[in-house]
């Protein structure tokens, strides 16, 4: 009887402390946002990472046209996150005045909204006319549709995304986590996670702001001068 007891205190302590270890442990998509293993990137076959033009980038932000529910400061804030996540590739970039942008002319990057520059997505970069549109009419679908949806999440993920492609990532990635990647390809091939799990389990699996691994192709293409 006293043995069976130690067995099963011995399990129980077990189970406690796996629980314990399980509860501190990170998710896998926490870890894939802030690691990124050798080997992991891996990128879908639509484009091909280089420099980010002018070796700098200056961003003006314009309100007009903006759906209601996103106020000014709020946008602001958000290009501005994304400016400082990318921060870590090297390239140097800041979020400017109107008043200051004529002294970036050939860096300046135009954050606006605008539902023909972004031809009816929630965000689209134009790299030619130096523009980051954002789509008015797509975020009021989604407020439409769903109220409850966090829009500004959203529209977190989506001026990182587009900013990373000033930085130089045209290629999207096929990790489902990183902020340049996208789910599937409309051909039956979809994205990867470390554990080899679903990236349906959850409403949203990108990240909102890059990755480990956006920021190591970022540098890999942006190296130090």
């Amino acid at each position: 009887m006293t043995s069976r007891l130690c067995r099963r205190a011995a399990i129980l302590s077990l189970a406690l402390a796996t629980a314990s270890v399980l509860a501190l442990a990170p998710p896998v998509r926490q870890q894939e946002i802030e690691q990124c293993l050798p080997g992991e990137i891996s990128t879908w076959p639509d484009g091909r990472d280089r420099p980010a033009a002018g070796g700098q980038l200056a961003l003006v932000y314009r309100h007009a046209g903006a759906p209601a529910g996103l106020d000014e400061a709020v946008v602001l804030g958000t290009v501005q996150r994304a400016v400082q996540a990318w921060s870590g590739c090297g390239v140097p970039g800041q979020v400017v005045s109107e008043d200051a942008a004529v002294l970036y002319p050939g860096s300046l990057v135009v954050v606006q909204w605008q539902e023909a520059g972004s031809r009816g997505n929630f965000g689209l970069a134009n790299l030619a006319q130096r523009t980051l549109s954002l789509g008015p009419g797509a975020f009021q679908l989604l407020a439409a549709r769903n109220p409850r949806h966090p829009a500004q999440q959203t529209l977190q993920m989506v001026i990182s995304h587009e900013l990373g492609h000033f930085y130089g990532l045209m290629a999207h990635s096929r990790r489902c986590v990183d902020v340049m990647s996208y789910y599937d390809n409309g051909r039956g091939e979809v994205c990867s996670t470390r554990d080899g799990g679903s990236y349906k389990a959850v409403t949203e699996y990108r990240a909102l702001l890059p990755t480990a691994c956006d920021i190591v192709r970022c540098r890999a293409v942006n190296p130090p001068r």
